[in-house]
């Protein structure tokens, strides 16, 4: 086995199958391990045709056609499993589908200059055995992480027998359900440039190393990797890595590669463009941060895109749409989340996503992200509507709706027959239990069974996916019902954070009563909210709600100050400052169209305090229009 050790510290300074189709191109390793398919980036629409011999005229591509080459494309997955004697062809360079929906040229257009050029990355995700990674750290920088996890410390890497490199940057990393800290078992953020620019290890600025904690098999990263790559939607690749943390053992990682500028140049051919972090549980209309790009650091792409989706008038929120997203690249990513149950994902949750404007097109693509809890349940839906702001606008749209149901059922031969999943799942297997039975012969034998309970839901989910495939389309969702004068009371109020220490959670208080709380860190800036989507037909409406604060210093923007509350996408006035007893509060606002989406916000902005909301209090009235 080939070992890498890596060392934290201030310092002076298989063969592979290249499984080609049109427009789409997959590599995939013949004994289970991760492939570059992503050399080349994702290709510019207006070559598909050629490269099937057709007459092509810019103008006159259809959704049919893309779909088609969707369809052939997807052929490709049954390479999967061949045998591993067979050559393997060049590859050609995957690719997002055209954006035939909305008339437009496709905006994820490739890079190709890389194409032919040794790829320093093949190294780690083509290695057919599974790296050993050492990580020590001394007192001083322990102490920092200690102290402050998201924020970086230098480190030292070298690699066994071979080169080293010096002041390398590390943090922790992970979300509620993953996060450990440095005595348990910590998931890693290793950025080679921060530090010591034009740096790399083998080719890779930025790697994570997942503890799959919430994952006992540690392959969900891998395999939904290689299907999003498959369907043509640029996604991180993912390797194995067994860590040890000083001389502690760590146990088996999932070596991931980062979101960075490398990332982006190599699916992108206008790479300078913003990439931004989705963050925990929000979507677009909060400034997300922005993690890479040359673009202009207002946030105007986001905001624009945003104010698209909640355009009133049908006609021109499509056409607004359009413009500023790749609509057909979004149908295949929102397929691909749906199917492979990323219940944590953007169309489900507003979460685990990134989202790239791209600076030839300035059209936005979304990212896959935090792919270690999938196919978890093998019957959820894939036709009801997300919540999403931008999923929800697409779908609403027929022409995209009718669109999405084609591009599922193009999509479909990934999943079902299941055979070529399952086969993966067994190379994978093969290549992890000797790794855990060294590390804990009872963990190996808990991995055992937690594989096969994966290999059952692959084959319900493949069923349950070709049975919905052929349902019609549910009918569409019903405006929220307004009977008598008490107004509706609104449960199952959704967190968004875009400051990372502020607490946001559920409390029960002294009298029994259910509040959503809202509390300050010690960053000295929080701007976090309680956040609930309603459908409502056309009519005025009043927000209500009970709110309490204490020492709340407001933080003043273009948005409000305060505690308050408001809807998605507009601004507010008053707010609550200093400590104030419970007081109610409200919103007023109209929806001029026939059914809309709208998303209520009850929200801080301070640089200290907290707000309470009682949970029964927060009702929508609707009022008689004058």
């Amino acid at each position: 086995m080939r070992r890498i050790r890596v060392a934290f510290g201030a310092g002076p300074g298989q063969q592979i199958h290249a499984c080609q189709r049109i427009g789409v191109s997959d590599v995939t390793s013949t004994d289970g391990s991760t492939t570059d398919s992503a050399r080349g980036g994702t290709k510019r629409p207006e070559q598909f045709p050629l490269q099937l011999g057709l007459d092509y005229n810019p103008g006159m591509l259809t959704a049919r056609f893309c779909f088609l080459i969707v369809a052939i494309a997807i052929a490709g997955f049954v390479n999967l499993g061949c045998a591993p004697s067979e050559a393997p062809p060049n590859p050609s360079p995957p690719a997002t589908p055209t954006s035939a929906a909305t008339g437009a040229d496709g905006g994820a257009t490739s890079r190709t200059a890389e194409k032919g050029r040794h790829n320093l990355t093949n190294e780690v995700f083509e290695r057919t055995d599974i790296t050993t990674l050492k990580l020590e750290i001394l007192p001083a920088e322990r102490a920092k992480l200690v102290e402050n996890a998201r924020e970086y410390v230098h480190c030292r890497l070298w690699e066994r027998d071979g080169q080293t490199w010096h002041d390398v940057a590390v943090k922790l990393k992970g979300a509620a359900g993953s996060f450990r800290d440095l005595d348990d078992k910590p998931a890693f953020t290793l950025n080679m440039e921060k530090f010591h620019k034009k740096q790399s290890f083998n080719g890779l600025q930025k790697f994570h190393l997942n503890n799959s904690v919430q994952d006992e098999t540690y392959m969900h990263e891998w395999l939904c990797a290689e299907l999003f790559r498959i369907a043509g939607v640029a996604v991180p690749r993912v390797a194995h890595a067994r860590v040890y943390l000083n001389d502690r053992d760590l146990g088996l990682y999932v070596l991931k590669e980062g979101f960075d500028p490398k990332f982006i140049s190599r699916h992108f051919a206008a790479d300078d463009g913003n990439l931004y972090d989705g963050g925990f549980c929000q979507d677009i209309d909060v400034d997300l941060e922005r993690d890479a790009g040359n673009g202009v650091a207002d946030f105007s792409d986001l905001h624009a895109l945003c104010g698209a989706c909640l355009v009133s008038e049908p006609e021109h929120r499509w056409r607004q749409i359009a413009d500023r997203l790749d609509v057909d690249a979004f149908l295949t990513f929102a397929a691909m989340e749906l199917m492979t149950c990323h219940w944590d994902g953007y169309c489900q949750s507003k979460n685990n996503y990134r989202l790239y404007f791209d600076a030839a097109s300035h059209r936005a693509v979304f990212l896959p992200h935090g792919m270690d809890q999938m196919f978890g349940d093998p019957g959820a839906s894939i036709l009801e509507r997300p919540g999403a702001i931008v999923a929800s606008a697409v779908m609403q749209n027929p022409v995209w709706r009718e669109q999405f149901r084609d591009r599922i059922r193009q999509l479909l031969p990934l999943f079902n027959p299941p055979d070529k999943l399952l086969r993966r799942v067994d190379r994978l297997e093969q290549r992890i239990r000797p790794i855990l039975a060294e590390i804990d012969p009872q963990q190996a034998g808990g991995f055992a069974e937690r594989v096969d309970e994966l290999k059952e839901r692959l084959v319900a989910r493949a069923e349950n996916l070709k049975e919905q495939s052929g349902q019609p389309d549910p009918p569409p969702p019903q405006p929220l019902d307004f009977s008598g004068n008490q107004g509706v009371e609104l449960s199952d109020w959704q967190p968004a954070n875009e400051s990372e220490d502020a607490v946001v959670e559920v409390v029960q208080l002294p009298d029994g009563r259910t509040a959503y709380l809202i509390r300050c860190g010690s960053g000295g800036q929080c701007i976090a909210s309680w956040r609930r989507t309603v459908l409502l037909s056309h009519g005025a409406y009043r927000l209500a709600v009970s709110a309490a604060t204490t020492d709340v210093t407001p933080l003043t923007d273009e948005k409000g100050a305060g505690a308050g509350v408001r809807i998605s996408g507009s601004s507010r006035e008053a707010g609550l400052e200093g400590t104030a007893d419970w007081q109610s509060m409200e919103y007023r606002f109209v929806v001029t169209e026939d059914a809309q989406e709208v998303t209520l916000v009850a929200e801080l902005r301070a640089t200290a305090g907290q707000v309470q909301f009682d949970a029964q209090s927060m009702r929508l009235f609707r009022q008689a229009v004058e």
